[in-house]
């Protein structure tokens, strides 16, 4: 499982074809846990998040009929996968501190709380978006020895980079506004923006940085990716709405997830179906816009275009699932945040949904309250018998499967 493979079948979809020789990396990780019920789900997001793609160009067409060859790179040939764009990541970041620069001071210095040096986040969005944009942009019309040409210096390039930046800059947005509302005080290992200056400088300081986000969105002239982010927008607070409606309703009837009376398989695929179309919105739905804006812009067909759409979709699907697995077999410094911060939010991610299914007494729990200390120490004896961390880990699997068999 892994990011290429995905971007990969996109790429090789374009006029152009490739030979893809792709390597899964696992960085040896101290296990995280906060009971011996949970296992560290690091190797499943290694495998989720950490493989190498090398692209070597051969001179064949589609009418050729010749799929491309997938094989394994040797031990030498692995490499971060984020390493792939790092200076190019260097590049956006600085770009990034230098958009963000705002008149009053106050603001200014909370609107470039999170884009400082040390402080920056995975930036996984971005590395993604670059990658696709490298796997959309080589062209099978020049030489071999031109075909890996320097597009940091290219206009569509440049444009490219904007969408990494576009998205980057929406994302850190919401992540001031989430923390406002969740009173969150720890973010990325410091102090959140709202715990030191304050709830109205925190959503000021995120509706800056969407004002900045829209400006240079403005600025591609396309209106057809214009409407693709700000759809991604309005689905952020679409699915942060229906987070809060849900905690609100899980604290007293669950009638969001499970129907009063009894409890079964279909009942469980209605609630994680709802939980996967909040995390689409949450998560998913700007990572799907943005590679889907990337194929645009590169003039790629519809086709392409709904490819990337989907491989963005599913990744972030995946993505979403190990980050709410680490929620909790995490601990506080390794994510930079709060352990177990959902269900002491009353909110309800798959592992819980999971145990759920094989222990329906735990919705008599979670129906009590999860703000009841007590309740959310017995939710997690639940969730430690079961295998809903397992099942979780499973399904992030099954999400970026689906480009290894279509």
């Amino acid at each position: 499982m892994n990011i290429y493979r995905g971007i990969s079948r996109i790429s090789r979809t374009t006029s152009c074809y490739y030979r893809c020789r792709w390597s899964c990396y696992s960085s040896p990780h101290q296990q995280l846990s906060h009971s011996s019920h949970f296992k560290s789900p690091m190797e499943s997001s290694e495998k989720v998040l950490g493989c190498t793609v090398n692209y070597s160009l051969i001179s064949r067409h589609f009418s050729s009929g010749v799929q491309p060859q997938y094989e394994r790179s040797s031990s030498e040939d692995q490499v971060d996968p984020f390493s792939l764009v790092a200076d190019e990541l260097s590049v956006v970041a600085n770009r990034l501190r230098a958009m963000v620069v705002a008149e009053v001071p106050k603001l200014a210095s909370a609107a470039e709380y999170f884009f400082k040096m040390g402080v920056e986040g995975k930036r996984f969005r971005p590395t993604v978006i670059l990658l696709m944009a490298t796997a959309l942009n080589v062209q099978i019309s020049k030489p071999a020895s031109e075909g890996v040409v320097d597009m940091f210096s290219t206009e569509l390039r440049l444009r490219q980079q904007s969408i990494a930046e576009i998205t980057e800059m929406i994302h850190v947005a919401s992540l001031l506004h989430d923390d406002v509302l969740d009173d969150a005080d720890t973010r990325r290992g410091i102090g959140s923006l709202n715990y030191v200056m304050g709830n109205k400088l925190a959503v000021l300081a995120g509706d800056f940085l969407l004002s900045r986000a829209c400006i240079t969105l403005a600025s591609l002239k396309n209106t057809e990716v214009v409407s693709l982010i700000a759809t991604a927008v309005e689905h952020l607070v679409t699915g942060e709405t229906m987070q809060m409606s849900t905690s609100a309703e899980q604290r007293t009837s669950m009638d969001y997830y499970l129907q009063k009376t009894y409890y079964n398989s279909a009942e469980q695929r209605t609630s994680m179906d709802y939980y996967l179309q909040k995390t689409y919105y949450k998560t998913a739905s700007l990572i799907s816009n943005s590679c889907k804006s990337i194929a645009l812009l590169t003039g790629q067909t519809a086709e392409v275009a709904m490819l990337a759409y989907e491989y963005g979709k599913n990744l972030g699907l995946a993505f979403q699932l190990i980050d709410d697995v680490l929620d909790f077999t995490g601990t506080s410094s390794s994510l930079g945040k709060g352990a177990l911060s959902d269900i002491h939010h009353g909110i309800i991610t798959a592992p819980i949904l999971y145990a759920m299914e094989e222990f329906p007494e735990l919705r008599t729990v979670v129906d009590r309250g999860l703000d009841d200390p007590a309740n959310v120490n017995l939710a997690l004896e639940y969730l430690g018998k079961s295998h809903g961390i397992q099942r979780t880990r499973e399904l992030a699997v099954e999400k970026t499967s689906v480009w290894h068999s279509n």
